[in-house]
């Protein structure tokens, strides 16, 4: 089977790709990305020379270059992770996450939908999206697969009109598809303008730890490994046409998240009981900031068998220490040396 993961070099993708390639050697794997900032091939550098995995480099939302790449590769499924997917950015410049997440989904869906024409058996579009797109919840309730949808960030609304072409080609071209919605992701490889790893490394350079207004949102946290793992169980044994909400039965408060990991880092930093928590400095509250997601994943528990392998606090420690000891990688991220490379290498 020929595979194309897009966004393989970020920080799910790389998981997954990792996954794929090495427990089905009989695919073939296609990995393709624009290598922008949160793209690094540093990630996959354990499999780069593997017999069944290629690596591409492009952009999804060049017409031209994809519809070469179908007619070409033939793939015969495509698991889509690209994407702009940092609130923050999107409010920055929303036109970049229409362009990404929605005009790119449209041109693979026709490329897709065009190299089969209709002869779909065996084939599948699995188009990962995220549990923004349902909007905020209040103090109760969790989003389930039928929750309607009410994105409040240009990001969310990107990846909600991405989820609806991709229900749109299904049943108007008859497209074998499946669309899986997670929480928040955290593990290693994971690019420093997210939570976590900003925080990390914000604490190991003492620097300040900037908490959204008073500290309350809430989000479920999804380890990656597990992420990868529930991905690969729906795109096997997935319902097509289904939708699957894949969380980590695991909610924390951003303040207690932070004063958890500020707790871990102090003590695998050998620094005084309290040290990284007097880094937390309060800032102004961001446009529309969702209060609370909360995901019920007990369809993919209840028909897929899946759940969470690590408690937060062990996939917390095991990442803390993934950052700690890979502190080259991050450095190089943050100061954007691999860019400069890959602008050599890729032209």
């Amino acid at each position: 089977m020929t595979i194309l993961i897009t966004g393989g070099a970020g920080f799910i993708g790389s998981h997954l790709v990792r996954l794929f390639v090495e427990k089905y050697p009989a695919y073939h794997i296609f990995n393709l990305d624009a290598l922008t900032y949160a793209g690094n091939l540093e990630n996959l550098k354990d499999i780069e020379n593997k017999s069944n995995y290629t690596f591409l480099k492009g952009d999804i939302t060049n017409e031209v270059f994809i519809n070469e790449l179908f007619n070409k590769h033939k793939f015969e499924s495509v698991i889509h992770l690209a994407a702009e997917s940092h609130v923050d950015r999107s409010i920055e410049d929303p036109l970049a996450f229409v362009k990404t997440n929605v005009i790119g989904t449209m041109i693979l869906l026709n490329a897709f939908k065009n190299l089969w024409k209709g002869n779909y058996k065996s084939k599948l579009f699995y188009h990962i999206s995220t549990d923004e797109v349902y909007g905020t919840l209040g103090q109760t309730g969790l989003f389930t697969e039928t929750t309607s949808y009410d994105p409040n960030s240009p990001y969310s609304a990107s990846k909600a009109s991405s989820d609806h072409f991709v229900r749109a080609y299904g049943e108007t071209y008859g497209m074998p598809y499946v669309i899986t919605n997670c929480s928040n992701n955290y593990g290693q490889n994971q690019f420093p303008e997210k939570l976590i790893p900003l925080f990390i490394n914000n604490i190991i350079n003492n620097k300040s730890l900037p908490v959204y207004g008073d500290g309350n949102y809430t989000r479920d946290w999804l380890y990656v490994k597990d992420h990868a793992k529930a991905i690969d169980l729906v795109f096997h044994k997935g319902e097509q046409g289904e939708t699957y909400n894949i969380g980590g039965f695991n909610e924390w408060k951003n303040i207690d998240l932070v004063k958890l990991l500020c707790a871990q880092m102090d003590e695998k930093l050998n620094r005084p009981k309290g040290s990284s928590e007097k880094l937390i400095t309060y800032v102004k509250d961001r446009p529309g900031h969702d209060l609370r997601y909360a995901i019920d994943a007990s369809k993919m528990n209840k028909e897929l068998g899946w759940k969470p392998s690590v408690t937060f606090e062990e996939g917390l420690s095991k990442t803390i220490d993934w950052y700690l000891s890979n502190e080259d990688w991050l450095k190089n991220v943050t100061s954007g040396e691999y860019q400069k490379y890959y602008q050599k290498q890729y032209n």
